[in-house]
């Protein structure tokens, strides 16, 4: 089933601008900074919204990111600028799409606010329904609520 999320994210981009570099840093479980002719760049994953570092999984969410990322090569197909002055786009290691992969491990929710593929839907239902990752909480609050409700990171 992976094989097949992975095929299905891999097709699904949308975007044309990208920008290719190593990954030097992750700030949690959406962010990271890939560096770019020895510059680094902010890049936020398009389409996703991970745990907040204090809130339940937000560790464990940054974790994740980490492992599959980490001074790994990546494609970065930008989909727009933040009100924070970062990319945001959808993060590639070869075929592999991050962004669906962190949505389907359950370290991380489809971001409805700004979600434009809803597959991202259809792999937060799948690894709610396998209780994996953050699903494990039998009341698992998503960030844009944790931070509504003053938790913030």
């Amino acid at each position: 089933m992976l094989l097949a999320v992975a095929l299905w994210l891999g097709a699904h981009s949308g975007a044309v601008a990208a920008i290719d570099g190593r990954v030097v840093g992750v700030v949690d479980g959406d962010t990271i900074d890939v560096l770019v002719d020895r510059q680094p760049i902010r890049i936020r994953l398009a389409e996703i919204d991970a745990p907040e570092r204090r809130q339940p999984f937000g560790t464990q969410s940054r974790n994740a990111l980490a492992k599959i990322t980490f001074g790994r090569e990546v494609r970065v197909v930008e989909s727009s600028t933040d009100r924070y002055g970062r990319t945001v786009g959808t993060v590639f290691i070869g075929a592999r799409n991050v962004n669906g992969e962190m949505v389907a491990s359950g370290m991380a929710w489809a971001y409805r606010r700004y979600l434009l593929d809803v597959g991202y839907l259809q792999l937060e239902l799948n690894a709610r329904e396998q209780r994996v990752g953050l699903w494990r909480d039998p009341y698992p609050i998503a960030p844009w609520a944790w931070r509504r409700i003053g938790k913030g990171s």
